[in-house]
């Protein structure tokens, strides 16, 4: 039986380095109905930033490729993944690696899971050899009436 979830939505786009930014825009849309702060909204942009840019850069190299994005929105928790039938990693731990990359000649800075990692609570990567590679990133949203609180109770205990 498939998992209900508040709200989900999927997206197909060619592996196109201006469809990266169409990305970034879609998941704010979308991520935005979960009320999160502008430094969660950025967060979760430039994770999917990234695993949309691996997939143009580093699954289909020199051809047009097709990369997926799906995202699921439950309770106060968005899930997202990214997918390619690109070539897939040959070795995920260290890909993973900071600095690590595969095209030092383009500049690349290497640290694209490290990033997805930092600013999403959750990242799994899978990936097959020659059939492609699937990013899913989670990240709770801490709804603002909670950082009231927190805010609040902060405030009585500094008053004198």
């Amino acid at each position: 039986m498939k998992e209900q979830f508040e709200n989900e939505m999927k997206l197909e786009f060619i592996s196109k380095s201006s469809n990266e930014a169409f990305a970034r825009i879609t998941i704010a849309a979308f991520a935005s109905q979960l009320d999160p702060t502008i430094e969660e909204l950025a967060d979760i942009k430039t994770a999917v930033s990234e695993a949309v840019t691996n997939c143009i850069i580093h699954a289909y190299e020199n051809r047009i490729g097709i990369v997926r994005m799906s995202a699921q929105l439950k309770e106060n928790e968005i899930i997202i993944e990214i997918s390619d039938h690109g070539k897939g990693i040959e070795n995920i731990e260290a890909a993973k690696e900071p600095l690590y990359t595969t095209k030092p000649n383009l500049e690349r800075s290497g640290m694209g899971f490290t990033i997805m990692e930092s600013f999403m609570d959750n990242v799994k990567v899978e990936s097959i050899v020659g059939l492609g590679t699937r990013v899913t990133m989670s990240k709770k949203i801490k709804k603002e009436d909670e950082n009231t609180e927190k805010e609040e109770s902060f405030e009585f205990l500094t008053k004198e």
